[in-house]
């Protein structure tokens, strides 16, 4: 009886980390090769794409060097920049100001002249296209 209840923990022990991840890659509201849009805010619609998922938490959480650390681990891509889903790591962002975590999403670039390249954006910074190829943030024109 006591090997049963021993072996019927363990089973438990692996089987409910396979069930908890499976749960949080389902709270993605991204899906792997899906097509999206990068675009931020109205106010400052460029997009950081950070060479690593590291930097960007750091960086959404207010950790980082300076500037210059910043300029070496990202390339600014401009808004309505199109990319596709490479990855997704639900609720690993935590922004300093803000009280909700984000996503942290894996892109290959499909546009400008940063096309397929690779990189990690935040879940806001991207958008569903729209039929006519821009996403769902109005921008001001020549920006």
């Amino acid at each position: 009886m006591r090997l049963r209840l021993g072996l019927g923990f363990a089973l438990l022990a692996l089987v409910y980390p396979v069930g908890a991840l499976g749960a949080a890659v389902a709270a993605c509201n991204v899906t792997q090769g899906g097509r999206v849009v990068l675009e931020s805010d109205a106010v400052d619609p460029d997009v950081f794409l950070w060479d690593s998922r590291s930097r960007l938490v750091d960086y959404a959480a207010g950790q980082w060097g300076n500037t210059r650390a910043i300029f070496n681990h990202t390339l600014l891509a401009q808004p309505g920049t199109r990319a596709t889903v490479i990855a997704c790591v639900p609720g690993v962002a935590h922004p300093r100001f803000s009280n909700g975590d984000e996503d942290a999403i894996g892109v290959r670039i499909l546009s400008g002249p940063y096309r397929g390249r690779t990189g990690w954006v935040l879940s806001s910074d991207v958008h569903a296209p729209h039929a006519n190829g821009q996403s769902s943030l109005v921008t001001e024109p020549g920006n």
